[in-house]
């Protein structure tokens, strides 16, 4: 499993994920992540917010609920094997 390392922008505060699964929704890239690399976890859902003129590649939350459950089910549906409950 990939371990990304991700900035907090307005901290600057490091904060470690492993990306459990990826998946590109309407040009929209998302991520699937963890804090720990097996067991039980919380589990996060990642936005690409990156701007073609920025080389940086820009995550953020994903914090609406409708747009939080239709990647939930969707990353339900590409890991059959796994859980996912808000």
């Amino acid at each position: 499993m990939e371990k990304v390392v991700f900035q907090a922008p307005h901290s600057g505060e490091s904060m470690e994920f492993y990306v459990v699964e990826q998946t590109r929704i309407n040009g929209v890239n998302y991520l699937l992540v963890t804090e720990e690399e097996d067991g039980d976890c919380d589990a996060f859902i990642l936005k690409e917010i990156s701007q073609e003129e920025n080389e940086d590649i820009v995550y953020e939350m994903v914090e609406s609920e409708e747009e939080l459950e239709y990647m939930s089910r969707i990353f339900g549906e590409i890991l059959e094997d796994v859980e996912l409950t808000m």
